[in-house]
Formats: C-alpha cells, structure tokens, sequence
C-alpha cells in the first residue's frame, strides 16, 4: 500500500467512524449502506475530500446513502474518555492494512467493519481500544476475543 493509499484509508474509516457517531449506528450498518461501489468512490475522492470539513462530506454522505439515525449510541453515556473519530480511524486502517491481500483492501476493510471486532473496539467503556493493535488483529481473525 502506497502512502497517499494509506493516508485515503485513514481518511475514509475515520469518516466511517464520524458518521456512525453521529447517527448512532453500528459502523457495520453504515458501511452497508455506503456499500462496495461507495467505499471505491470515497477512496477515490478522498484527496479532495481532505480539504473539506468531516461535517460536510459527513452530511453528505448521509444524504446520499440515506444513512439513518439508529440507537448505538456510543459515546452519551460513556464514562471513560473517548478516542477521537480519528484515532479510531488509524486503528481500522492499520487492521485493513495489516489484514488485506494485495489489491483486497476494500473488501477488507467490509469485512472488519462488519464483523463482531466493529461493535467491540466501539464499546468505550471498555480498554479494548487501548489494547495493541496485534490482540485485535489476532480476535478479529478468530472471530471473538482471544483471552
């Protein structure tokens, strides 16, 4: 993965993660609206999308895909400290890319979205978040956390 791709991952999960805040959705959920095609497209347009505020391009990818408010609230009744949207889009991307095949990325990045490992690291109250990188790679890959 090339630096500017990399930089387009962290750009794009760190969007995921917004939106799915701030319509309370499971990240999964949102990811499954914008779909395949729409990830290929906010990728693509990522550079660009750099320049504009995350509530923008937030607002209108909710638009587009006609995201929903839901009742994964997240971040209301959390009694810890919350990482950034940002923060947690560096770790998704970090997991894509050390997860993915070479040119599977995208599909990657569905697949991590959406498995059990999305609703764990968006439990707050918990110190998942704070766990390295390769417990959550090695979870993710079981497909529940390892003890």
């Amino acid at each position: 993965m090339t630096a500017k791709e990399r930089n387009d991952y962290f750009y794009v999960c760190s969007l995921i993660e917004y939106i799915a805040r701030i319509t309370c959705n499971h990240r999964g959920y949102v990811v499954e609206k914008i779909g395949e095609d729409g990830i290929k497209k906010l990728l693509h347009d990522a550079e660009v999308n750099h320049c504009l505020s995350f509530e923008q391009v937030s607002d209108e990818v909710i638009e587009y895909y006609e995201i929903g408010f839901g009742n994964f609230d997240t971040v209301t009744n959390c009694k810890y400290s919350i990482p950034s949207y940002l923060d947690i889009g560096k770790l998704y991307s970090i997991m894509i890319e050390d997860c993915a095949r070479e040119g599977e990325e995208i599909k990657e990045l569905i697949k991590i979205f959406t498995s059990f490992i999305s609703d764990e690291i968006s439990n707050f109250n918990t110190d998942l978040y704070y766990q390295n990188p390769d417990y959550l790679e090695c979870s993710y890959k079981e497909g529940r956390l390892l003890k």
